[in-house]
C-alpha cells in the first residue's frame, strides 16, 4: 500500500498535545515498509525515469521495464496539485502513491512490483483525471508490493454514523455523572466528590475524543495543565484534570464548586453542540490509533495524573474507547485486510486483560507507581506493539476516490 501522510489538526495550547504532529510522522514512517514509498534524497533510483505530468496527461512512462524496484521522478508541470498512483490497467488495484505533489515540484514515485501490466494515474485538484499508457514489467520480484483496492470516502459514511450514534447515546450518562459530582461538592462532601470524580472521568475517556472531534469542548472538559502559561495555577483552567488537582490538593468545597459547576455546563454544552460538529471520515481511522497513542504518552508517561492515581483505570477506559472506534470501522477493515482486523481485535483483548489484571477484587486500581519496573516496562512495550498494528489503519482507510 502507498504511503499517505495525514494532515494533523491544529492543537490548542490547552490540550497538551503538541507532540501530535511529530507522532503522526512516526506513525507514517512506521508503516512505510509496507507501502510504495519515496526513496530518501541522495539514493540512486531504480529504473523508471522521468515523468512529466500536467492536466492534459499523466506522462509517458517506458512501455517495458524489469520487475523489481522501480522509481519514476514525477514532475508536476501544472498549476494545481496532483495525486499520482501506480495502478493496475483496470484501476481496481493501486500499488504506490504520491499523495500531494505541488506545482513545479518533483518527487519519486517508488515501489517494488512483480511482472505484469500497470499504468500511472494522475488526479489533479482542479478535477481532471489522466492515465498513462500501459507499462509491462517482465520477471518476478520476491518483495513485490501487494496491490490494494482504493477506497472511496463514501465507504466510511456508515462507520462515521455509527461512531456519532455511540457518542450521542453516551453523552447523557456523562452529564448525569457530572451532575452527581457537582452535587457532592455543593453539599460539601469532598470524599464523595473524590469517589465520583473517577466514574465521571472514565465516561468521558471512553468516548474517544481525539482529533478535535468535540471542538473546543475537548479542551474545556479534558484539557491538561502542561502547555498552559502557569501550569496548574493558570486562571481559567477547567475540566476533569483541573477538578482532579483541586480535589486531591486540599481545596475547599467553596473553591472547587466553580469547577464542578463549569463541568456540568460544558457537558451540557457538548450535548447541544455535538450534532453540529463535523466528524471527518479520514480522521476516524486516525482516532483508532491516537486514543492509545495519547494513553502511552500521557497516561503511562505520568503526565495526566493530578493526584487521583487513576492511570490504570483511565488506560482501561482508553482501551474500551479504541475498541468502540475499531468496531465502527471493522466492516471496512474486514473487506480490505481481514488479517489485520483479527490481529487488532486479538491484541486489544489481550492488552485489556493485562491491564485489568491489576484491578483489585473490590474494583479499585493500584497507583502506577506501585507497579514494579518490569511490570511497567511490559505495559509500555505491549502497548507499543499494539500501536504498531493500529498504525496501519490510517493508510489502509485513507479515501482515494480516483485511484
Amino acid at each position: 500500500m502507498p504511503e499517505r501522510t495525514p494532515s494533523p489538526p491544529t492543537a490548542s495550547p490547552r490540550s497538551g498535545r503538541r507532540l501530535r504532529a511529530a507522532l503522526l510522522g512516526v506513525l507514517v514512517l512506521g508503516t512505510a515498509t509496507l507501502l510504495g514509498s519515496a526513496l530518501a534524497d541522495g539514493q540512486a533510483h531504480p529504473p523508471g525515469g522521468k515523468l512529466a505530468v500536467d492536466t492534459t496527461g499523466c506522462g509517458a512512462p517506458p512501455a517495458t521495464l524489469p520487475a523489481g524496484r522501480l522509481s519514476f521522478d514525477v514532475t508536476n508541470n501544472s498549476k494545481v496539485f496532483v495525486t499520482v498512483y501506480v495502478i493496475s490497467p483496470d484501476g481496481t488495484l493501486a500499488y504506490a502513491e504520491i499523495p500531494w505533489l505541488g506545482p513545479g515540484r518533483t518527487l519519486p514515485l517508488d515501489t517494488t512490483l512483480n511482472g505484469g501490466q500497470y499504468a500511472v494515474r494522475c488526479v489533479f485538484s482542479s478535477g481532471p483525471v489522466a492515465t498513462s499508457s500501459a507499462i509491462r514489467l517482465d520477471g518476478t520480484a520476491a518483495d513485490a508490493v501487494a496491490g490494494y483496492r482504493p477506497m472511496s470516502d463514501k465507504e466510511l459514511t456508515g462507520p462515521v454514523n455509527a461512531y456519532r450514534a455511540y457518542v450521542t447515546a453516551a453523552l447523557p450518562k456523562l452529564l448525569a455523572a457530572a451532575r452527581t459530582l457537582d452535587a457532592d461538592v455543593a453539599r460539601g462532601d469532598l470524599n464523595a466528590a473524590r469517589a465520583d470524580w473517577l466514574p465521571a472521568h472514565l465516561d468521558y475517556e471512553r468516548l474517544g475524543a481525539a482529533y478535535n472531534s468535540f471542538g473546543d469542548y475537548d479542551d474545556a472538559l479534558n484539557g491538561m495543565a502542561n502547555g498552559l502559561p502557569q501550569g496548574v495555577d493558570t486562571p481559567g483552567w477547567t475540566g476533569f484534570f483541573a477538578l482532579e488537582h483541586a480535589l486531591w490538593h486540599g481545596w475547599t468545597a467553596e473553591q472547587v464548586r466553580p469547577l464542578s459547576q463549569q463541568l456540568v455546563t460544558d457537558a451540557s454544552g457538548l450535548i447541544d453542540d455535538f450534532p453540529s460538529e463535523d466528524t471527518d471520515p479520514g480522521n476516524l481511522p486516525l482516532r483508532a490509533h491516537e486514543i492509545l497513542e495519547n494513553a502511552l504518552q500521557f497516561q503511562l508517561g505520568g503526565i495526566a495524573d493530578y493526584g487521583s492515581d487513576s492511570t490504570l483505570a483511565t488506560l482501561d477506559a482508553n482501551i474500551q474507547g479504541t475498541q468502540e472506534v475499531l468496531g465502527t470501522i471493522a466492516p471496512v477493515v474486514q473487506e480490505l485486510d481481514a488479517d489485520l482486523l483479527g490481529r487488532l481485535n486479538g491484541q486489544l483483548a489481550a492488552y485489556q486483560s493485562e491491564v485489568a489484571g491489576y484491578r483489585a477484587a473490590d474494583g479499585s486500581w493500584p497507583a502506577l507507581s506501585r507497579l514494579g519496573t518490569a511490570q511497567r516496562q511490559r505495559l509500555n512495550a505491549d502497548l507499543g506493539g499494539l500501536l504498531e498494528q493500529l498504525a496501519a489503519l490510517p493508510n489502509l482507510l485513507t479515501p482515494r476516490n480516483h485511484a
